[in-house]
């Protein structure tokens, strides 16, 4: 039987190797144009909302690096620990909050970008770009469902911080501690 720990792990692995995959996808993209005899390159620099998205992911990708490690630590030093315990379940529960909703910002922020170089908005005379780089535009499109997919991911992990830090509290006391 595959225990709550061993699903925060391999939800954790698989946040990793998606958000190094967006990093990737997104980072490594480019696409070269030419354009009225001018070469016009496509990269991730161009949109904002890209340039943080590569950023944020990027720590997200540390952090959940950071947080398998604390786990095998915590696991070898299990029994020295039991006074930290909740101090260390409440900083490690806000930290995968505040990773699931800048993460899901990011990718959110980075769709509406990709949504605007589609559609582009004549009102502020800003000119499509994907009917002139296609295939960079597809694989921004990879690059941010792969970027939802570790949003979700992380969304997974946060609630499984919050299961392992209040099922420590009473249910009948507002915030006391269960009696050991």
């Amino acid at each position: 039987m595959v225990g709550i720990a061993q699903v925060n792990v391999y939800l954790r692995v698989s946040a990793v190797l998606s958000f190094v995959l967006t990093v990737c996808l997104v980072g490594l993209d480019t696409q070269t144009k030419i354009i009225f005899f001018i070469a016009r390159k496509a990269t991730y620099r161009d949109l904002e909302a890209l340039r943080i998205l590569v950023y944020v992911d990027s720590a997200a990708a540390g952090y959940n690096l950071l947080q398998l490690c604390k786990g095998l630590i915590s696991a070898r030093f299990e029994g020295n620990l039991k006074g930290a315990y909740i101090c260390i379940s409440w900083i490690g529960f806000l930290l995968d909050q505040f990773a699931a909703y800048i993460t899901f910002a990011a990718n959110s922020a980075a769709i509406e970008a990709a949504v605007l170089a589609i559609t582009g908005a004549e009102e502020f005379q800003w000119m499509k770009l994907c009917n002139r780089y296609t295939r960079f535009c597809f694989q921004m499109g990879g690059a941010l469902l792969c970027g939802y997919v570790a949003s979700i991911l992380m969304a997974l992990i946060s609630f499984i911080s919050a299961y392992n830090l209040f099922r420590n509290y009473s249910p009948n006391r507002f915030l006391h501690l269960k009696k050991t």
